[in-house]
């Protein structure tokens, strides 16, 4: 399965991405999770920061993946109705052709204006290797 977890790119330059999830009721994986009271798995949110990533990262349609997770924090949950804000900076190129990065998820309400942090932390994404 294949999920698009960036509807909208709000700002991007060199060193940084903003990106946009709107999470709706019809989300695959919300009916698991949990069906009487669904939320945004951690692993998805953690999927839109290395997403967003990609979407800078990435040269010339080059495909990056997931290379390591470090100090990962979860903090408000995300439902459907609400929009998860992605922003990722990255720390550094490396000469491997990884990307060091550090991303931040805060949930948008629709019924009011408060930000919480979803999801934080630092990871590395890194080109596929065909091996």
């Amino acid at each position: 399965m294949k999920f698009d977890l960036v509807d909208q790119i709000l700002a991007q330059n060199d060193e940084s991405i903003v990106t946009i999830k709107q999470v709706t009721q019809a989300e695959e994986y919300l009916g698991d999770h949990f069906p009487s009271f669904p939320i945004l798995p951690g692993v998805m949110m953690l999927e839109a920061l290395v997403q967003a990533a990609s979407r800078l990262c990435s040269r010339g349609g080059q495909r990056l993946v997931l290379g390591e997770v470090k100090a990962v924090k979860y903090g408000a949950m995300v439902k459907p109705g609400d929009r998860l804000r992605c922003k990722v900076n990255i720390v550094k190129e490396n000469p491997d052709g990884s990307f060091a990065c550090k991303g931040t998820g805060t949930v948008l309400k629709t019924d009011n204006e408060e930000t919480l942090t979803a999801v934080a932390g630092r990871f590395t994404i890194r080109p596929v290797r065909m091996s």
